[in-house]
């Protein structure tokens, strides 16, 4: 079987756990949070790549708030189904000295990489540091890191769609997926 026909059967398999509307409607309620707390401390946000595209371009537009946007990239992943070691491949290029900065990203797993993203943003400066995943696993964790607004939790799968990946792929499935057997 290809590596692509493989990404299919995955997804057709896959067990949807929030469908799309569930999904809209939990962005609407961090959307609400997010402003409650953040519309007057000319928040940066940092869209972590590659995963928080996707829940960032939709948090943002429920933000009724000047903010400005940019993005870092480190990742564990590269590709595959378990983390490795924390890759740095962009950093920020707006200044963090002094700002309310926030971290968007897909999902809360382990928190290693979510734990070095803050200690980074404190250490250029930051004045306060939040962060938002879409998703946070129910799992201990090695790092005691917690998400200040989470839209939605899981179980300790294997999950993908709406920013998430697997392989590489299914980023793009308009739900929350679990992928069976993992």
């Amino acid at each position: 079987m290809s590596d692509i026909n493989h990404i299919q059967q995955v997804w057709q398999e896959a067990d949807c756990l929030y469908s799309d509307q569930q999904v809209q409607q939990a962005l609407d309620e961090i959307g609400n949070k997010m402003t409650e707390v953040l519309q007057n401390t000319n928040p940066l946000l940092l869209c972590v790549m590659t995963g928080g595209i996707i829940p960032t371009g939709h948090i943002i537009t429920r933000l009724q708030f000047p903010l400005e946007l940019d993005y870092i990239h480190a990742t564990r992943y590269q590709g595959e189904t378990s983390g490795g070691k924390l890759e740095w491949l962009v950093e920020p290029r707006i200044d963090l000295q002094g700002r309310v900065v926030v971290i968007v990203d897909d999902i809360l797993d382990e928190g290693i990489t979510l734990d070095a993203l803050i200690q980074y943003c404190q250490a250029h400066g930051a004045e306060r540091v939040y962060s938002v995943v879409l998703i946070e696993k129910k799992r201990h964790r090695s790092k005691e890191v917690h998400a200040d607004f989470v839209a939605l939790t899981t179980e300790d799968r294997y999950l993908f769609g709406y920013g998430m990946d697997y392989k590489g792929y299914l980023r793009n499935a308009a739900g929350i997926y679990a992928v069976k057997g993992m």
